[in-house]
């Protein structure tokens, strides 16, 4: 099974899964609600606590916010050269799939002895909902273009400034978690018109379950803050008029400028790493997007080199999504392999599939047999606060008729047994 498969001539039944499940994965410590103001944060640190009834939170996901931070700050290395015998091991556990994987491993366990192997690393594919850090990256480009010296106004835009779900909202089946501090009931549902949370809760949303509906208002944010600077935000009724007013091309050209040129200003490759569209279909209608969207293994793995080293923006910016990343509810995919329980997990994750009529075979979620991307990024610290283990990983696949999140929590096992038995070596 070939990547990049070309799309079926039979009239076929269409599956998207553009992220993670419903209640899925959240990110951001727990103890940062004072300072984020992210209600859910404070709701499932109570239920931690055990006092409210929610999830309690694995056991790698309980760093506190001053121990989830940058591990290479300062440092200016590119990806090392492929080390050749760690580069025959993980093809050796790639399971005779080698045509349907795209991968990339960066053992940084002793940083000054930095350890890279690759499979397929330039394969480009529609990464799914992985490119929702492209869209943090150009919401922190455009906030630290606004504000270059002002880390504390930075901070007071996210926490501070209300954004209203409209039509760039819809539609998304994902739920988020919506908590009331005062009154500690939670609500689980998707993002509705008229839904209204602080910048910095719409960027959770669209990190932490992965919402589309939190993505492309998030995008419209980012948009926004890209052509007023240090006027955002903007009364609703000026939002409303500039995007109705203003000319169809200047509307792509304003999306190019804030989700293309931070890539290239960040030193990726925008020819390896691009979010061409909105996420959601109104937002896609009312902004002409710039092309595809697609990432591969290699330029996504430069992207989690640059955050750790606080080169994507500056060390702020870089530490803050790091921190949006850091996983702590539910794993899934990648993250969900027991291998990585008591691990700090830093993960992303995106998938679509697409499925045809087949003799003896079943459509199933994440189980296409036209095409079956699944897509994630993961820094394992292992354990967590400890760091015996201290690795990246990017993975796209399309291994058709298979279980790709089963497939991807398995590959995490027998990945974090390779880079273990490395370092016992």
């Amino acid at each position: 099974m070939m990547l990049g498969l070309a799309r079926s001539t039979v009239a076929s039944c269409v599956a998207l899964a553009c992220a993670l499940l419903p209640c899925a994965a959240s990110a951001y410590p727990l103890d940062g609600f004072a300072e984020t103001g992210i209600r859910r944060l404070e709701g499932l640190r109570l239920a931690n606590d055990g006092k409210i009834a929610d999830v309690k939170q694995p056991r790698g996901a309980l760093l506190p916010l001053a121990a989830v931070d940058l591990r290479l700050a300062g440092a200016t290395m590119d990806l090392p050269p492929v080390a050749p015998v760690l580069n025959r091991r993980l093809a050796g556990i790639l399971a005779g799939n080698l045509d349907g994987y795209g991968v990339a491993v960066l053992d940084l366990t002793d940083p000054a002895k930095p350890r890279y192997a690759e499979h397929n690393g330039g394969h480009r594919q529609n990464v799914g909902s992985v490119g929702k850090v492209v869209v943090a990256l150009a919401l922190f480009q455009a906030l630290a273009d606004a504000y270059p010296n002002d880390l504390q106004a930075r901070q007071r835009v996210l926490k501070t400034t209300t954004v209203t779900a409209d039509g760039f909202s819809q539609y998304d089946h994902h739920t988020v978690r919506m908590f009331n501090v005062e009154t500690r009931s939670l609500v689980r549902r998707a993002i509705q018109v008229g839904d209204r949370a602080s910048l910095w809760e719409f960027i959770d949303w669209m990190m932490s379950p992965s919402s589309n509906s939190a993505a492309g208002m998030v995008m419209r944010e980012a948009m926004l803050l890209r052509q007023y600077g240090t006027a955002y935000p903007v009364p609703e009724r000026e939002i409303q008029r500039f995007f109705a007013q203003t000319p169809k091309s200047e509307l792509t050209a304003l999306y190019e400028k804030t989700f293309f040129e931070p890539i290239t200003r960040n030193g990726l490759d925008l020819a390896q790493l691009r979010q061409g569209s909105f996420f959601t279909a109104t937002g896609k209608k009312i902004v002409p997007g710039g092309g595809d969207s697609y990432g591969t293994a290699r330029e996504l793995m430069r992207y989690l080199l640059k955050m750790e080293q606080g080169a994507l923006v500056d060390t702020w910016s870089s530490r803050e999504i790091k921190r949006l990343m850091y996983v702590t509810e539910r794993r899934i995919r990648y993250a969900s392999a027991p291998a990585l329980a008591d691990a700090a997990v830093y993960f992303k994750s995106g998938s679509l599939y697409e499925c045809t009529k087949e003799p003896g075979f079943a459509c199933g979620q994440y189980m296409g047999n036209v095409k079956n991307y699944m897509n994630s990024i993961a820094i394992v610290e292992y354990p967590a606060g400890d760091r015996k283990l201290y690795y990246m990983v990017t993975l796209i696949s399309n291994v058709l008729r298979k279980n790709s999140a089963a497939e991807h929590q398995a590959l995490a096992g027998r990945l974090h047994q390779m880079i273990d038995q490395a370092q016992a070596r």
